[in-house]
């Protein structure tokens, strides 16, 4: 099961409190205040473990507390602290205040930590109220509270390429046979309910990860269909592939349908780099042409047949070029990558 939201309450560990206490020995019955510190309580915080794919721990346990610190004793003891609590999540999580709104954070890579409640302070004890004018204090203070929130946490997929299609476009399809992922493919509209990652290998121990994301349709930025579950797992994408399938009514038209969902959700994703492959080129006859499909701000054009085979090789020799000329670029203040021009299996369609 792909979870990939969750709601839980996070709360932080209150401090210990000061004691009020009095030194009292054989020769020396009134040795003045001693009471220690409390110690403090436990923070908590959200922490990235490559080891996890899902937010499904967070599916069955929604509340998350602290231990508390312990209070202070006599002979100046300060109580003990008590550990933070760490809350394991996959990389690429957000975290925002359930409540509010606000971005708390987000943990990109491996080991990343977010602080999320902060523990609470211990009290002082009695001896540090003691002054030279008042030396047989009696004051002294509760721990503080540690802090309480709900949080929220959004898993967005980290890949390098993200699958972006309608319902039976042929993303499952592609990233099986491109990578070992096994998502389900069958022939009825959703298919794909949850994402799937998954690392295309190439020569020369290269590797990317594609991620395969439930269809969008029309609306989608809305919330239809499976909606923002689809759009935000493509935002931390490198690389954007439109598939839109050669059997389609209207090949343009389900193109630019798929680009406006995307700009309707957000104008920063609209302008991440994007390719365009037709897929299905086996349901075509050999000797048809293609159909012109006009992508003015795709990096290239490419039929491909992901149940014969056609063009993968070639594919994906290209994804891995066109993804090091993006990380190039991004590194460039912002640069867009330019179009590549890798003759003999890319078609660029002109508007000619």
């Amino acid at each position: 099961m792909f979870i990939d939201r969750a709601v839980v309450r996070v709360v932080a560990g209150t401090g210990g409190s000061g004691a009020s206490s009095f030194a009292r020995f054989k020769y020396n019955p009134k040795g003045g205040p001693d009471g220690g510190d409390g110690g403090h309580g436990g923070s908590i915080y959200v922490r990235a473990d490559a080891n996890l794919a899902t937010l499904l721990d967070y599916r069955y346990r929604n509340l998350w507390k602290a231990g508390r610190g312990e209070h202070g004793r006599g002979k100046t003891q300060t109580g003990a602290s008590t550990d933070d609590l760490y809350l394991p999540v996959p990389p690429g999580t957000v975290v925002r205040d359930a409540e509010t709104g606000v971005l708390l954070g987000e943990v990109l890579r491996e080991g990343d930590t977010l602080l999320v409640a902060r523990g609470g302070r211990g009290g002082r004890g009695n001896a540090r109220f003691a002054t030279s004018t008042h030396q047989a204090p009696r004051e002294w203070e509760p721990g503080q509270e540690g802090e309480e929130r709900q949080i929220e946490l959004v898993l967005k997929l980290i890949a390098d390429v993200g699958l972006v299609g309608e319902p039976n476009a042929g993303k499952s399809t592609l990233l099986s046979v491109l990578s070992a992922a096994r998502p389900k493919i069958a022939d009825y509209p959703f298919t794909t309910l949850e994402p799937n990652l998954g690392v295309v290998a190439l020569l020369g121990h290269r590797t990317f990860v594609m991620a395969d994301i439930p269809g969008i349709i029309e609306g989608a930025h809305a919330g239809k269909g499976l909606g923002l579950r689809f759009l935000q797992h493509v935002e931390r994408t490198r690389v954007l592939a439109f598939l839109v399938p050669l059997d389609a009514p209207d090949p343009q038209e389900t193109y630019h349908r798929l680009r406006e969902e995307v700009r309707l959700y957000s104008e920063v994703l609209a302008g991440t780099p994007h390719v365009l492959l037709l897929t299905k080129r086996d349901l075509l006859p050999p000797d048809d042409p293609l159909p012109i499909v006009h992508a003015p701000d795709a990096a290239g054009t490419l039929a491909i047949s992901s149940v014969a085979g056609t063009g993968l090789d070639e594919l994906k020799e290209f994804l891995w070029t066109f993804l090091e000329r993006t990380r190039s670029a991004a590194a460039e203040a912002g640069a867009t990558p330019p179009a590549l021009d890798v003759p003999g299996y890319w078609e660029f369609m002109d508007d000619e």
